[in-house]
């Protein structure tokens, strides 16, 4: 295990809204966090992402944290969550679910699908950006993840 490096430290987005997907992007630059930051819209490019199948990930980095919206279209933050669990070759990536949604039982199924996290989009724009200086500053800085 090794602590990551920030420079190196790679993040897969799993975000159906441009707007937000920006948010987070800006989020990041506001607090001068330099990390790979990867964007796919839903579950479904998220695992041709991680198994590489398409022309833009082919060389891709593998993610040290996965940002997990719930709610998207085809497959969503619930279904990835429940399958890249159950798959050995992903299991120690850690996906922390960052969702409007603040209803206990989404809270609940996340941890019991094992999400590493969950936090709820704050509508406040500096509440926001002080989040992703938190995330970062733990999962960063403070944690020791698994290389794999």
């Amino acid at each position: 295990m090794t602590k990551a490096v920030a420079s190196q430290f790679v993040i897969l987005l799993v975000e159906d809204e441009p707007s937000d997907a920006h948010l987070v992007r800006m989020a990041f630059a506001e607090n001068k966090i330099q990390v790979d930051l990867r964007h796919v819209s839903d579950g479904v490019e998220a695992f041709e992402y991680l198994r590489c199948e398409t022309e833009p990930c082919r060389d891709a980095p593998r993610p040290d944290l996965i940002l997990l919206d719930l709610n998207m279209p085809r497959m969503d933050g619930r279904e990835f969550l429940l399958e890249i669990k159950k798959q050995d070759s992903f299991r120690s990536i850690p996906v922390v679910v960052l969702t409007t949604s603040e209803v206990e039982r989404d809270v609940a199924v996340s941890y019991y699908m094992y999400a590493a996290g969950y936090i709820v989009k704050p509508v406040d724009l500096d509440q926001f950006v002080n989040i992703i200086r938190c995330l970062y500053e733990y999962w960063c800085n403070t944690v020791m993840i698994a290389k794999k």
